[in-house]
C-alpha cells in the first residue's frame, strides 16, 4: 500500500470516529406518528412538561438525536413565536422522516386533545343548560388559578431585573387602557424595542447546529410565505368581509405573534372572537378551563373555539379549520428558521430584543388575568375561595392540572346545588 493510500485510510478512520452533526438515519412517517400519538394521549402538564417527555422519549429511549442537538432545538423554539413544544415536535419529525414526518408528528401530538375539545364544544352547543351549569362555572373559576400560575412562573423567569419588571408593568397598563388585538401587538413590539436598547445580557457561547436537511433557500421561502400570509390574510378578510375568513386570519395572526407559550394566546383569541359575537365570553372561558384537562398543546383550544362558533363555522369543520389556521405559522417559522438559527441567536441585539418581548408578554398575560378571566369568573366570595384553593394546589401543592380542573368542576357543581 502506498503512503498516499495509507494516509487516506487514516483520514477515513479519523472522520468515522469524530462526532457528526448530521441527522439520525431516516425513519418512517408511521414510526413518527405512533411515537407522537402516544405522547399526545399522555403528555399532561403544559409545554415545559412536554419538553421533558420529548427528551425522555427521543433522546434517552429512541436516540433520534443527542442532548446537545435537542437543547439547541429547544432554544430555537423558545425563541420563535408560537407553541414551543409543538414546534420542537414538528422539527423532530422533520429530522426523522422529512416533511411527512413533520406532519405526522403534529397530527399525532395534537389530534387527541383537539378531538376531546371539539366533543366538549359540541356538548356545550347541543345542550344549552351545560354552558350554564355549575361544573362549567367551576371550569371558568379554575382558569383564574391557571392563568395566575402562568403569570407567577413567567414573571420569576422573564422579569429577572427592575427594567424587565417595569416593561411588564407598562405593558399591562397599556393593555388595560387599549384592550384589543392591536394593543397586544403594540405592547409586544414596544417591549422588543425597549429590550433592544436597554436590557443587558451576557453573550451566548457558540455551538454547532444540527443539520435538518433544509437548505437556506427553502428556509427563506418558508419565511417569505409566513410573512406574506401574515400581511395578506387581514387585507383579504377586510376586502371580502366573510366571518369565516376573518376568523382564519385572526387565528393565523394569533399563532404567528404569540411569544411565551399557550397561555399567552388567550388574550389574542378572546379579542378576536368575543367582541365579534362569534363566541360568548362564558363559552370562551369554559373551553379554556376544559383545555387544561386534556393532554397535548394548549393551542388546541382553537379547535374548541372553531367548533363552538356561530355562523358559517362551527362543529367539526370549524374546529379543524381553525386548528390548522393557528398551527400553520408554527410549521412555517420552525422550518424556515432552522437553516439560519445559529447566526441569528448569536446576535446580542436579537437576544436583548427577545428579553424585552418576553417581559412584555408577562404584562399582556397579567392584564388578561384581570379582564376577561377574573371579571367573567369571580362573582362571589365562594368563587374567590375556589380560585384561591386551586391556585394553592397548583403552585404550592404541585398537583396535576388535570386533578385541579376536575376538583374545581366538581366544586362548582356542588356550589350550584
Amino acid at each position: 500500500m502506498s503512503e498516499s493510500e495509507e494516509a487516506d485510510k487514516q483520514d477515513s478512520a479519523l472522520a468515522a470516529a469524530l462526532p457528526t452533526s448530521e441527522p439520525a438515519p431516516q425513519g418512517s412517517a408511521l414510526e413518527v406518528f405512533v411515537a407522537f400519538s402516544k405522547l399526545g394521549l399522555t403528555s399532561f402538564g403544559g409545554p415545559v412538561a412536554h419538553l421533558g417527555y420529548f427528551r425522555t422519549e427521543f433522546v434517552e429511549r429512541r436516540a433520534w438525536l443527542d442532548d446537545r442537538s435537542y437543547s439547541d432545538l429547544v432554544a430555537l423554539c423558545q425563541f420563535l413565536p408560537g407553541p414551543a413544544s409543538s414546534q420542537v415536535g414538528i422539527a423532530l419529525g422533520l429530522g426523522r422522516a422529512g416533511w411527512l414526518g413533520a406532519f405526522c408528528a403534529w397530527v399525532g401530538f395534537t389530534l387527541p386533545s383537539a378531538a376531546a375539545l371539539i366533543l366538549f364544544a359540541l356538548g356545550v352547543t347541543q345542550w344549552a343548560a351545560l354552558a350554564q351549569s355549575g361544573a362549567v362555572h367551576g371550569l371558568k373559576v379554575v382558569a383564574v388559578a391557571i392563568v395566575a400560575q402562568a403569570v407567577w412562573g413567567m414573571a420569576k423567569t422573564l422579569c429577572a431585573d427592575r427594567l424587565r419588571a417595569g416593561v411588564a408593568i407598562v405593558a399591562a397598563l397599556f393593555m388595560l387602557a387599549v384592550p384589543s388585538a392591536m394593543g397586544q401587538v403594540g405592547a409586544i413590539v414596544a417591549g422588543g424595542i425597549a429590550g433592544r436598547w436597554a436590557v443587558q445580557l451576557g453573550h451566548l457561547p457558540v455551538a454547532e447546529h444540527r443539520d435538518y436537511g433544509i437548505s437556506k433557500r427553502t428556509g427563506a421561502a418558508m419565511l417569505l410565505k409566513f410573512g406574506l400570509l401574515l400581511v395578506l390574510l387581514p387585507v383579504l378578510a377586510a376586502a371580502v368581509r366573510l366571518p369565516a375568513l376573518s376568523a382564519i386570519s385572526s387565528f393565523y395572526q394569533s399563532g404567528a405573534l404569540v411569544f411565551g407559550g399557550g397561555h399567552v394566546v388567550l388574550p389574542l383569541l378572546q379579542a378576536s372572537v368575543v367582541p365579534t359575537g362569534l363566541v360568548t365570553n362564558d363559552a370562551f372561558l369554559a373551553g379554556y378551563g376544559a383545555a387544561q384537562a386534556v393532554p397535548g398543546p394548549l393551542f388546541t383550544f382553537a379547535a374548541y373555539l372553531g367548533a363552538v362558533m356561530t355562523g358559517t363555522l362551527g362543529g367539526w369543520v370549524g374546529g379543524l379549520t381553525l386548528l390548522v389556521a393557528i398551527f400553520v405559522p408554527a410549521f412555517l417559522m420552525v422550518a424556515g428558521a432552522l437553516p439560519f438559527w445559529e447566526p441569528l441567536r448569536q446576535r446580542d441585539g436579537v437576544q436583548r430584543a427577545m428579553a424585552g418581548v418576553n417581559a412584555a408578554v408577562v404584562g399582556v398575560l397579567a392584564a388578561a388575568l384581570y379582564d376577561p378571566v377574573w371579571t367573567s369568573a369571580i362573582h362571589s366570595r365562594a368563587d374567590f375561595g375556589l380560585a384561591l384553593a386551586a391556585f394553592g394546589l397548583l403552585v404550592y401543592g404541585r398537583q396535576s392540572p388535570v386533578l385541579v380542573v376536575a376538583l374545581a368542576a366538581a366544586a362548582g357543581w356542588m356550589l350550584a346545588l
